[in-house]
């Protein structure tokens, strides 16, 4: 894919060179790390906690009316990312229902593990890998992804999905997620994304601020009424916070290289990818 410091942009499937920004040579110090328990969470893992808590036996279903019915195909865009590399060992981040790490399963054969931090969407994950009988090939586990539990390079791969909204620290996130991915291990993305054309981001802001609030008050009743209400406005204020190059220079500083951007569906979706340097 180039150089390391080199940035692929597609746009579903139409590919251009973009803007570069040649990060430092020197890898920054992280401070010591302290072992931090499940229970320890910041006041955003507190409110994810409670967002989702009693989602998840309709999460799947509500997924695709989040996003217009792309999410299956944004999945699939990014799992391609981590198919052909030959990982044996793969971490899915921000797992919840296991929907990711069932297909990274299914498509590479290796074993998969899944981290999340809610309890029920984990427990309706393990449901649905015991109904895709993967038992044997996908564990889900308890976890923070700014604290996780894991030694460093113990997996050839990692994906993670609609995760860095809902963190207080995203460049200290994604150093920790990098962390545990082995040099030249694949490190796979998807989120959504704010439209960068006028037109379709008006369409966008429509859609998210008035009928993704009934559409989730049809699907799944006020709990997820309040999802559909909290989403649009949470997207904006993450890409004015974050913009997607800011989110390029969190990887790279990071300590991932070859990165991949991939705008989906209008823009809708941001799929993303590299490799582990080293």
């Amino acid at each position: 894919m180039g150089s390391n410091q080199s940035t692929v942009v597609e746009q579903d499937g139409h590919k251009g060179r973009g803007r570069s920004r040649r990060a430092s040579g020197r890898t920054p110090r992280r401070p010591a790390r302290r072992r931090t328990r499940i229970e320890d969470v910041s006041d955003r893992n507190t409110f994810t906690q409670r967002l989702f808590s009693p989602l998840p036996e309709r999460y799947d279903r509500l997924a695709e009316v989040l996003s217009m019915g792309q999410n299956r195909r944004w999945r699939r865009a990014m799992v391609d990312h981590v198919e052909p590399v030959g990982a044996s060992l793969v971490l899915d981040v921000a797992s919840g229902t296991a929907g990711v790490a069932l297909q990274t399963a299914a498509r590479t054969g290796a074993r998969v593990v899944g981290i999340d931090l809610t309890h029920d969407m984990l427990r309706q994950g393990r449901r649905n890998v015991d109904a895709a009988s993967q038992r044997g090939q996908v564990s889900l586990v308890a976890g923070r992804a700014e604290s996780l539990p894991f030694g460093d390079g113990a997996f050839d791969a990692l994906t993670f999905t609609y995760l860095l909204r809902y963190v207080d620290d995203p460049a200290a996130t994604l150093a920790e997620l990098a962390r545990v991915v082995k040099p030249g291990g694949v490190v796979a993305s998807l989120d959504f994304l704010t439209p960068p054309s006028p037109f379709w981001r008006w369409w966008w802001w429509c859609y998210t601020r008035l009928a993704l609030p009934v559409g989730g008050m049809l699907t799944g009743g006020p709990q997820w009424f309040r999802v559909g209400a909290f989403l649009g406005p949470n997207i904006t204020e993450h890409y004015r916070r974050h913009p997607v190059d800011a989110i390029v220079a969190y990887w790279r500083a990071a300590g991932i290289e070859d990165i991949g951007v991939r705008e989906m569906s209008l823009g809708g979706g941001l799929v993303m990818w590299g490799r582990r340097a080293g």
